[in-house]
């Protein structure tokens, strides 16, 4: 289990760290995507094989994701999306209040 978490805090800290090294993107799915990776790393998932999900949400007015549906063949990685991202605020420079993400999730054996 804890292989499991140090390949995700790895996944994680590469994307992190390649996004401080481009320049600063405007684009806020690049930066949701990582913010929602930080959301979900320390996971106590025990899986045998790579899992993923496809994640719909929405930010409310207060910055808020909103999840709208977790696509995911695995119960336990639906539950773990919705409860450790839904009603967590980001931070966003700018953002439009209602407009639709999907982000795309993997956790690592």
């Amino acid at each position: 289990m804890r292989k499991i978490s140090l390949v995700f805090l790895a996944a994680v800290l590469f994307t992190t760290g390649n996004l401080f090294a481009t320049e600063p993107s405007t684009d806020p799915s690049k930066v949701l995507t990582a913010q929602i990776g930080e959301l979900l790393e320390d996971h106590r998932l025990v899986i045998a094989e790579d899992i993923t999900a496809t994640v719909r949400f929405t930010l409310n007015e207060q910055g808020e994701i909103v999840v709208l549906s977790v696509q995911t063949e695995d119960e336990d990685l639906e539950k773990l999306v919705k409860a450790r991202l839904n009603y967590e605020k980001v931070e966003l420079d700018q953002y439009t209040a209602g407009k639709m993400y999907k982000v795309p999730v993997r956790i690592e054996a």
